[in-house]
């Protein structure tokens, strides 16, 4: 069966988040519709925030695609705590389904006790590699599967479901459905003739069964409606685009059931012992499931941000949104999408055996290093390649060398016998330009101070948009403009016991100092054990680490500066010790005279 596209779903359910809402004098249906990202975004303290990962296929281990879905998740998470809003993040595991039940078959266990031993290798990679979810969801819950149960009822009483007949291709590797034109011809490794997934190279079937509906076809022009007056639903602006592109084509109706003769391992239909629901339905409502549906669920499901991998964004970008707006529930504020970790410009897979283990490369280069490399070198918008020589390269040269040696400096007994914040001398430093510089100050210290006091803003912007890679590259380029400083003033070079010279070489510290805290705040959702051990070195109390508390460099703008003559933290060593490719973190240097290269 099927219907014309037409605003009425949309109108609906306008109109029913606007009774929900309770607006006094709203406008029309039609003028909501114009206006409809009004109603997309409302928050009503503006301090809620709620980001979740999709929930991980527990068919196999977690590889480091899964570790850099829920560190992207993770830095937006801490970064929301940090700017004092009330931030809920949510992981979990995905676990039923056709994959699930023929692995579980293969490893000779019942189901549920093979996705429980597989769910607790992502929780325990999570907790290992810093990842501060609030919740961990998993679909084999008692409370999810009444989420989903009610969520499908609802869609049911509504008319969006139907009885009908599939016939058509069908993915078990994707869990997917997929139309004539998103398949082609192929050959398997034993040259028989094979079809598969244009988009994921797995193997379809062609499948032709009795079970259930979705009306999709009746959602193409409210989704295209709502993304057009949501141009930032979806980012990056990639795959804005790439959404609009699918739904110029036809959008069929939806199979969202299997017969329980093929798929046993699922939540079943309510009121139909003979259906289990399609995995991808049952998944999605997860979202739902951690913000409390079916009751109280509001506060946490209007301030709603997905990260997902790009290769399932048509499932969160056309699907979910779809049942949703049946469902007259609010969309998410955005879906953020990111590519894919490649190893050789080859896609990760265990024929190839260029998997990369996120567990073996956290012990050999630490968290906070894998952490770093992953949000520094991921472009969301394009696959990335990782490679350890270059890994080590950048974390010796941005962490080790660059911030690592930056603190050093300023806080070696030295240089800073005193191990105290110095005072910041005006006269010295006077607040002005590069144009005019005064003091002793260069025009080079005034385009610093300039650059890292417009870096928070900067940092905060791209965070959002999910281009942390950025935020990192202009963080590192203001550490390098104060080593510059550091270098061109050489403060080991002044005579302490000349009064003149004694204010200089503590100008220099300060205003050194007052960088690294910049830093060292702005670095916390990134690397969040580095960035605390940088902070307490400083004395930087836990309640002084907020976006709110930045507040760089006061003396220079001719405010009170609380941290000056404050006492230092302890010493706890190297910020981030030097790396090496094949053995990770350097041993300790032995006596020259004693080595023997084995090189």
């Amino acid at each position: 069966m099927k219907i014309k596209p037409h605003f009425g779903i949309l109108a609906r359910w306008l109109d029913s988040l606007r009774s929900r809402c309770q607006f006094s004098k709203l406008p029309s249906v039609r003028s909501c519709q114009r206006k409809s990202s009004r109603l997309m975004h409302i928050d009503n303290s503006g301090k809620v925030f709620y980001i979740t990962t999709p929930i991980f296929y527990v068919n196999a281990a977690p590889h480091i695609g899964h570790l850099y879905s829920a560190v992207i998740a993770d830095c937006l998470h801490r970064s929301r705590l940090k700017r004092g809003f009330n931030s809920r993040f949510a992981t979990g595991t995905d676990e039923h389904g056709l994959k699930i039940q023929q692995a579980a078959e293969f490893a000779q266990k019942d189901p549920l006790t093979f996705c429980s031993e597989v769910s607790e290798k992502f929780k325990h990679l999570f907790t290992k590699s810093n990842i501060s979810w609030t919740d961990f969801i998993r679909t084999t819950e008692n409370k999810h599967r009444n989420a989903v149960e009610h969520f499908w009822t609802v869609l049911h009483k509504k008319g969006f479901i139907y009885k009908g007949s599939y016939e058509g291709w069908y993915s078990t590797q994707d869990e997917s459905f997929l139309t004539p034109t998103q398949v082609t011809k192929a050959t398997d490794a034993s040259g028989n003739e094979i079809t598969i997934s244009n988009e994921s190279g797995h193997k379809v079937e062609w499948m032709k069964e009795e079970n259930y509906m979705f009306r999709l076809s009746e959602f193409r022009t409210p989704l295209q409606q709502w993304l057009r007056e949501n141009p930032s639903a979806i980012q990056p602006e990639k795959f804005y685009h790439i959404v609009l592109q699918w739904l110029d084509d036809d959008l069929p109706d939806l199979s969202v059931s299997r017969h329980r003769s093929r798929l046993q391992w699922g939540i079943g239909v309510p009121g139909d012992v003979e259906q289990t629901i399609y995995v991808w339905l049952d998944a999605l409502v997860n979202y739902l499931t951690v913000a409390g549906y079916p009751e109280g669920h509001s506060l946490w499901w209007n301030a709603a941000h997905h990260v997902v991998g790009k290769d399932i964004l048509k499932f969160h970008a056309i699907y979910w949104p779809a049942f949703l707006m049946a469902a007259d529930l609010p969309l998410p504020q955005i879906v953020h999408v990111h590519s894919h970790w490649t190893v050789q410009g080859k896609k990760m897979s265990k024929s190839l055996g260029n998997v990369v283990d996120p567990h073996d490369i956290s012990q050999r280069y630490t968290v906070d290093g894998v952490r770093y490399f992953l949000l520094r070198q991921g472009v969301p918008e394009h696959d990335c390649d990782y490679d350890d020589a270059k890994l080590v390269k950048l974390l010796n040269s941005e962490l080790a060398d660059a911030l690592g040696g930056l603190l050093n400096r300023c806080t070696a007994p030295s240089l800073n016998p005193t191990q105290v914040y110095p005072h910041f001398c005006s006269s010295l430093f006077p607040k002005g330009s590069a144009e005019a510089p005064k003091g002793r100050a260069k025009p080079e210290d005034y385009q610093m101070v300039e650059s890292v006091a417009e870096l928070p803003a900067v940092v905060l912007e791209h965070f959002d948009s999910l281009h942390i890679y950025k935020a990192l590259e202009a963080i590192s380029a203001c550490v390098r403009q104060t080593n510059g400083f550091v270098q061109r003033h050489a403060p080991w070079k002044l005579d302490c016991a000349d009064a003149a010279d004694k204010q200089w070489h503590d100008t220099i510290l300060h205003v050194s100092m007052e960088c690294l805290r910049v830093y060292g705040i702005l670095l916390q959702p990134v690397v969040p054990g580095l960035a605390d051990k940088l902070l307490s070195r400083l004395g930087v109390r836990p309640d002084e680490r907020t976006w709110e508390a930045v507040r760089f460099l006061e003396s220079y703008y001719g405010r009170n500066c609380s941290f000056e003559g404050r006492t230092l933290g302890p010493d706890t060593g190297v910020l981030f010790n030097r790396l090496e490719r094949d053995t990770g973190i350097e041993k300790p240097k032995i006596n020259r005279k004693n080595k023997h290269s084995s090189h």
